[in-house]
């Protein structure tokens, strides 16, 4: 299971203890020196079932200075993937990928039901 994750990010250090607390093997990548790919985003997206926004990390500071709550509804999907993998800013952290599931955030209820 891969875990991306921004360590100045106080809900990422949550979401880390949590793992390390229940003992779930990962393999932790940095989202902000090692930005997801735009062909891995796009697998991602596809096998987690979410809405393409859900991807984007919308209380971050660069999402607001580039003004995409008011851009993204007119982008194309492919033009949104394209620009998530620009900059791993952009992308919700943590985003946990295993097998067969895709998560985006930290929700402990949501995190249970699947890494357990």
């Amino acid at each position: 299971m891969l875990v991306l994750v921004y360590r100045k990010c106080s809900t990422c250090l949550n979401a880390l203890k949590w793992l390390e607390d229940h003992k779930v093997t990962f393999e932790e990548r940095p989202i902000a020196e090692e930005n997801p790919t735009y062909e891995e985003l796009k697998e991602w997206h596809k096998k987690s079932g979410l809405p393409l926004k859900k991807f984007f990390n919308t209380s971050g500071l660069l999402y607001k200075d580039m003004q995409l709550k008011d851009k993204l509804p007119t982008m194309t999907e492919e033009e949104q993937l394209k620009l998530l993998a620009t900059n791993g800013m952009l992308v919700k952290r943590p985003l946990v990928v295993g097998d067969d599931f895709v998560l985006t955030g930290f929700k402990e209820k949501e995190w249970e039901e699947k890494l357990k």
